[in-house]
């Protein structure tokens, strides 16, 4: 006797949840991914950038092992598969912070931020589609299109104001750098965030990337071997608190799962939208204040976040569309 199918309003219902669940997948990472500038900044005035970044990163792999351990999960990920990750692990976690983090010493948030932004959607689209992951559709373009724009608009004035020092350029281009390289990254671990659960395989990759930048750190850094007396001060702390916690583990998690399921450009549409997050997190803790070009900015980066995030016609929806209008 063959199981029961379901109907065809309960493959409905369940897909709407699905996408429901997404939507506030992606919300989440970008509520909280938008904060991490300000974390990053704060941390690094304090604790050696490799020191806090391995320390961040150690601890959110064990925190999400001691989660898939409580939940009485078998981990499924072999030394022979680390062994794969480790490239990943490489791009992801050790060569993008470490040269943001640095990059951020020469470099204003701002500048930063726009280079981020802009830059990330097209990186996860173009390596995409070379990869054959991806489909560049003049829908994505348009939306991507939009985005830039809006970020151009919100930072534009701010990056536009004076010339940039030889120190800027130099930390522009570690920005440029990091961002490929998590771009990179990203396209690297979809089909293995397919094959792993999400949580382990998060888990895995932070604490490889951790304890490379710990012990990195205790090699080559200057002031890393002090920092671990944990004496930061209250602000540090608090910094990188956020990114171990919500950031790290969180949202990292979060946007393995987006990866997943929509494709890591569109997953990657976050880019245009945690600016604005930043930027009125800085109002709102900073007592910043923003003109009608950062407004627009900020207006037009959520409509092109938007449309991104449209589904687009299947082939056989479309062919259908097309079979309705020549009749």
């Amino acid at each position: 006797m063959s199981a029961p199918t379901a109907t065809p309003e309960v493959a409905i219902g369940r897909a709407r949840l699905g996408l429901t669940r997404q939507h506030l997948q992606f919300a989440y990472v970008c509520l909280i991914w938008g904060g991490t500038w300000l974390g990053m900044k704060v941390s690094i005035a304090v604790i050696p950038p490799a020191m806090m970044a391995g320390l961040r990163w150690t601890c959110a792999g064990l925190m999400l092992l001691g989660l898939e351990a409580m939940r009485g999960h078998r981990r499924r990920i072999t030394a022979r598969d680390m062994v794969m990750l480790a490239p990943v692990t490489f791009l992801l976690i050790v060569v993008n912070q470490v040269v943001q983090l640095y990059a951020l010493r020469f470099v204003s948030s701002g500048i930063a931020a726009v280079i981020s932004a802009a830059l990330t959607p097209l990186a996860l689209l173009g390596l995409g589609a070379a990869m054959g992951q991806e489909r560049i559709t003049r829908m994505r373009v348009v939306a991507i299109g939009i985005g830039i724009a809006g970020v151009l608009l919100l930072f534009g004035p701010q990056a536009a104001q004076g010339s940039l020092a030889p120190a800027e350029l130099l930390g522009a281009g570690g920005i440029i750098i990091s961002t490929l390289a998590y771009c990179w990254g990203s396209l690297l671990i979809r089909p293995m965030v397919r094959r792993f659960p999400p949580v382990e395989l998060a888990a895995v990759t932070n604490l490889m990337g951790g304890v490379a930048l710990v012990l990195g750190s205790l090699a080559f850094e200057p002031g890393s071997a002090h920092a671990l007396d944990f004496a930061w001060g209250w602000e540090a702390w608090l910094g990188w608190l956020y990114l171990v916690g919500p950031a790290a583990t969180g949202a990292t998690l979060m946007y393995y799962l987006l990866v997943r399921d929509w494709g890591a450009a569109k997953a990657g549409t976050y880019a245009f939208v945690s600016p604005v997050i930043a930027v009125i997190a800085g109002m709102v803790l900073l007592g910043e204040h923003i003109g009608a070009f950062e407004a627009v900015g900020m207006v037009t980066m959520l409509g092109g976040a938007a449309l991104a995030l449209r589904p687009e016609p299947t082939p056989a929806a479309a062919a259908t569309t097309a079979g309705i209008t020549a009749a």
